[in-house]
């Protein structure tokens, strides 16, 4: 059997067109979509990811306003930033690199973000909105996967998925989006973690295995069964200093136990890119459904 690769990239393109439109729209009326964003990390894949998401907005004419911040310096500045950006009228979306250094207080930081503005749902209205069932926004990362998933018709209603991660900026609003009694939903949903006991007896179990812990080789050949789905959503970069990057399903595990399987690099995070657009773009209409406003 060979496994079927869910590349993101035609995922991402038809998000892309989508919203190119959109912006057009926009743009035509003086309104100019514009994301800030906030980065608290001296690691070059944080740094990479970021960039990553300036060039795509630059790309479709999304404005930025980027906040790169010493994540040794004081834990308040990070709060404070995300709350100037939440309240700059210029500022439609607001973005937080996850993950923040340990002495940033999250909580003060959820409640710092304007509603209206925190795409990836970190104040607690949104987090609750998400779970509830009838979300303001759907975090990038979580939009990606259900989008991957629908663009290939896999299944997951009435089965089994184990999501391996339970960060608060993917694994536990991705739990909480495949138990909705929406397509792609209604699954039946396991979240594992650090304390979990037994990994192997769960992913074994999965007829979705959706990974997001951040460790390169997590899960190998005996951890899955013959025709899981794999959607690996992890990008990690090696401390060997290989520059190669790769998720924490080992690639030709996935290959040979697999029906189907993202690749790493090349699957969830493009359409996790154009995701975010879609979502800056639709607070900045939520926002400015007819005034008019001219880039600074």
């Amino acid at each position: 059997m060979v496994p079927t690769e869910l590349r993101g990239e035609p995922v991402a393109a038809d998000i892309r067109g989508s919203v190119a439109g959109r912006i057009q729209t926009l743009r035509e009326r003086g309104a100019v979509p514009t994301l800030g964003t906030v980065l608290a990390s001296d690691a070059p894949g944080a740094h990479r990811f970021m960039d990553l998401k300036h060039e795509a907005c630059a790309e479709l004419g999304v404005a930025t306003r980027d906040r790169r911040l010493d994540p040794d310096g004081p834990p308040n500045a990070v709060v404070e930033t995300v709350g100037t950006l939440s309240e700059d009228p210029r500022v439609d979306a607001v973005f937080v690199q996850t993950p923040l250094p340990e002495s940033v207080d999250t909580v003060a930081l959820g409640r710092r973000l304007d509603p209206a503005k925190d795409v990836d749902c970190f104040h607690p209205e949104n987090l609750g909105r998400l779970v509830a069932g009838d979300p303001r926004f759907v975090p990038a990362t979580t939009a990606a996967v259900c989008r991957l998933l629908a663009h290939y018709d896999v299944t997951v209603a009435g089965r089994d998925v184990v999501v391996v991660g339970r960060s608060r900026a993917i694994g536990r609003p991705l739990a909480s989006r495949l138990l909705w009694d929406a397509e792609p939903g209604n699954a039946t949903v396991t979240v594992c973690h650090s304390r979990t006991r037994d990994l192997d007896a769960k992913t074994r179990a999965a007829d979705v295995l959706v990974t997001a812990a951040g460790e390169p080789g997590l899960v190998d050949r005996s951890m899955l069964s013959a025709g899981v789905v794999v959607v690996d959503v992890s990008a990690n970069r090696q401390d060997d200093g290989d520059p190669a990057v790769v998720g924490d399903v080992d690639a030709e595990s996935a290959r040979a136990k697999a029906a189907a399987f993202t690749p790493v690099p090349g699957g969830v995070g493009p359409v996790t890119l154009a995701a975010l657009l879609d979502s800056v773009v639709t607070a900045a209409e939520r926002r400015f459904p007819s005034e008019t406003r001219t880039e600074s």
